[in-house]
């Protein structure tokens, strides 16, 4: 395999996040906004996972 990074000019990627029910470019944020943003844990749902929490509490319910 060859390495392509340098072969094409790279693009720069603007981030986004949604703020007080609006969405805003992270580079527009001051320096203290872009330290609580970068120190966010961010929601990842696991579809297995919650396959095991739904028949967990169903079976209890029953």
């Amino acid at each position: 395999m060859t390495d392509v990074v340098g072969a094409s000019p790279r693009t720069r990627c603007e981030v986004w996040t949604r703020v007080m029910g609006y969405h805003r470019p992270v580079s527009h944020f001051n320096r203290g906004k872009k330290s609580e943003h970068y120190s966010r844990k961010h929601f990842t749902e696991v579809a297995a996972a919650n396959c095991e929490f739904v028949q967990q509490y169903t079976n209890n319910n029953t």
